[in-house]
């Protein structure tokens, strides 16, 4: 940990804590996840949910985990610096989304979910406040939650937060599949037309009486799995007929009201997939997707570096089992952030344990320590090289 400076830190909670630092040798701006829990092998940190599904995904739309450090048996995570959530974005918003611009964070979330789903993992938990943005590039983060689509159910039943939450997962289903994610991509596609939430349930029971309120009365037949039907049984749904969703969204076209019903049924086999729901007429208009090949904001801006909104990470630990540890992260910008000031810097003595994730070419002169941790998470991951050393 030798190589970053501390700047600021961004958040505390149960688990962790979160700083933003910089890279001294590369001046590149990261954030870094401290956890509070300490860790005595590298079996442990292999067996992080988060580690396992980050190491595995490259693309331009998912936030890119660049190294596993392991320091004293303290584990830090470093990780590609964002500015803003997709939350803030639209708590901030002066105005409505155009569909244009609707159309183009759509398209990068769903992009990342064609890569997520097609390489065995669906996320769970997603949110505006986990679809981090630097400008108009969108990213999907926080993957604490996520789990392989290979993996043998029963699914724990307490995923995602309520508002994104899916029926077949309100009803306690431990049977579910990648269609609650895409769930979750329909009730945020509303709340970039509405820019506040299409199913704010102050509970689980409200928040299945909020669903019903919109889409109307379910259809019993879709819930085969269901363990708990009576919590719609007991609502009074049979008085609740669906609303027209082109009232609430006024300025939401034909095709994205559409879309949002498709995204939104109760029936997990109807919705459609993040390939499919990519194929949809909302998306056959011209969308300016930025290329994060050609221009990546991300790129240090040290000449830039004044007073910028910070990021606030608001951590929970979701698991008990060491399999289910991991540290959650929300992030939000502070508005009373004031200029960056250095802080203090780690030490530069401790023994450290260097995990670099797999990214672009290798280069031989960035070594890693502990090669025999390197070679053992290596082989976890089905890589064939035998070098010691990765980079991303």
């Amino acid at each position: 940990m030798e190589r970053y400076k501390i700047l600021e830190e961004l958040g505390d909670g149960t688990c962790g804590s979160v700083f933003k630092a910089f890279n001294i040798e590369t001046f590149e701006i990261v954030a870094v996840k401290k956890m509070k829990r300490k860790f005595y092998f590298w079996e442990e940190c292999m067996n992080l949910r988060e580690v396992k599904a980050l190491c595995k995904l490259n693309h331009p739309n998912i936030v890119k985990l660049k190294e596993v450090v392991r320091e004293n048996n303290e584990l830090f995570f470093i990780f590609e610096y964002m500015e803003h959530n997709l939350y803030q974005i639209m708590k901030e918003q002066q105005r409505p989304f155009s569909e244009g611009e609707i159309r183009s964070f759509m398209s990068q979330m769903l992009q990342g979910l064609v890569h997520m789903h097609g390489n065995g993992y669906f996320h769970r938990d997603l949110k505006p406040e986990n679809l981090l943005v630097t400008k108009d590039f969108l990213k999907i983060a926080d993957f604490g939650l996520a789990r392989e689509v290979l993996s043998m159910p029963p699914y724990t039943e307490y995923v995602s937060t309520r508002w994104y939450r899916a029926p077949e997962v309100l009803l306690q289903s431990s049977y579910y599949t990648t269609a609650i994610d895409m769930w979750a991509v329909g009730a945020i596609l509303a709340e970039l037309f509405t820019l506040s939430p299409i199913f704010p349930g102050e509970s689980e029971i409200d928040q299945l009486y909020k669903i019903c309120c919109v889409l109307g009365a379910p259809d019993w037949i879709s819930f085969p799995e269901a363990t708990n039907i009576s919590r719609l049984i007991n609502i009074s749904y049979s008085d609740i007929s669906p609303t027209n969703l082109s009232d609430i969204m006024p300025n939401a076209s034909s095709e994205a009201v559409d879309l949002i019903l498709q995204l939104c049924s109760w029936d997990p086999l109807r919705r459609p997939t993040a390939e499919q729901a990519l194929q949809h007429p909302f998306f056959n208009v011209d969308v300016h997707v930025p290329h994060p090949l050609l221009c990546d904001p991300l790129e240090p801006r040290l000449n830039n570096m004044g007073a910028k909104p910070n990021l606030e990470l608001n951590l929970w630990d979701f698991g008990t089992e060491p399999d289910d540890c991991f540290l959650g992260l929300t992030l939000a910008v502070k508005p009373s952030a004031s200029n960056l000031e250095m802080v203090h810097t780690v030490s530069q003595s401790m023994e450290e344990d260097i995990l670099f994730c797999p990214r672009l070419n290798d280069h031989p002169e960035q070594s890693v320590r502990s090669s025999t941790h390197q070679l053992e998470f290596r082989n976890l991951l089905g890589l064939q090289s035998h070098h010691c050393s990765l980079t991303f």
